[in-house]
């Protein structure tokens, strides 16, 4: 197991050369170091060439006991690609992970959260009423942007003022996450909303001294707002104004699940959000289908129960 560390560290480093996100990296190698905690405590040691599908079987059976099919599925599939690494380094002959597969996942059976309409003034009305003058126009500016462009977290967080094009009103989405750069048209509303906040936000790089940020959101000391301050500052919010906020991507869900309401079609969706697959797009339909609606005013048991309806108000 001495080799053990050392591949972990050459993994890691293949995952951010082929671009894959921070969190995402970090969080392989959280895993990947449980797995070798595990591999180390056990009695005899086991030595790296000779670790079988057996003990990996076992490890995940502890590892996933009392998880969902989600993270059951996440862990056995980066230990998979992990042993097809270990295999091109030469440590394995084969890879016992190979034939072990995780757990179906239908994304039908999980509906995406939604915030409801009374629940995002609510959110507006909070970061309005916050005491930082900065913070007050920071907050609308996030909430516009996470809403009205479906950002993810990260996306959000890796943007700069130079990414705004205001000729075009267009915002460049960095390829980090898809593997490609993408251009979302921003609203009349979500430009007056950065429109007020450059100001506030050239004011506190003026205070903190630090001219040359080039992030769009900062934070108090004028660097970049990282993703977990981001969440803190939406999750504060939500508190204040009392919406049972899960996740910032529940604002994701929201704004694709809108946008099919008032009559956008899946590809534009699609194109906004940044889905590859048009299928990922598609789920949306479940909780966002203006056709199946119209189809349900359709039904004749609406007119029967007009009728019924009428009858019982005649005899009161």
């Amino acid at each position: 197991m001495k080799r053990w560390d050392s591949l972990v560290d050459g993994y890691t480093r293949v995952g951010e050369a082929q671009g894959l996100s921070g969190d995402w990296v970090k969080g392989l190698r959280s895993e990947l170091d449980r797995l070798g905690c595990w591999l180390k405590r056990r009695r005899p040691k086991p030595v790296l060439e000779e670790i079988d599908g057996q003990a990996l079987i076992a490890y995940l059976r502890r590892r996933t006991h009392f998880h969902a099919k989600a993270t059951v599925a996440s862990v056995t599939s980066k230990l998979r690609c992990f042993g097809e690494y270990l295999v091109e380094q030469g440590a394995w002959r084969q890879n016992p992970m190979r034939w072990i597969k995780g757990p179906r996942l239908d994304w039908r059976g999980r509906l995406p959260r939604r915030i409801g309409a009374e629940h995002l003034q609510r959110l507006w009305e909070a970061a309005g009423q916050q005491r930082s003058h900065y913070h007050q126009h920071l907050g609308v500016a996030a909430l516009s942007l996470l809403y009205g462009t479906g950002l993810r977290r990260g996306e959000l967080e890796r943007l700069n003022v130079t990414d705004w094009r205001r000729e075009e009103n267009l915002l460049r989405i960095d390829g980090r996450k898809t593997g490609y750069e993408r251009s979302v048209p921003l609203s009349e509303g979500i430009a007056r909303c950065l429109e007020t906040y450059l100001p506030a936000r050239q004011n506190l790089l003026e205070a903190c001294g630090t001219h040359g940020e080039e992030a769009l959101l900062l934070n108090r000391h004028g660097r970049r707002l990282s993703a977990e301050s981001l969440g803190i500052l939406v999750h504060r919010l939500a508190r204040r104004a009392e919406v049972p906020l899960v996740s910032l991507h529940q604002f994701r869900h929201t704004c694709a699940s809108d946008l099919l309401e008032n009559g956008a079609t899946l590809p534009e969706v699609q194109t906004l959000l940044g889905h590859k697959c048009l299928g990922t797009t598609s789920r949306y339909l479940h909780i966002a289908d203006p056709e199946r609606a119209r189809a349900m005013s359709k039904h004749p048991l609406n007119d029967y129960l007009k009728e019924l309806f009428t009858k019982e108000e005649k005899f009161q």
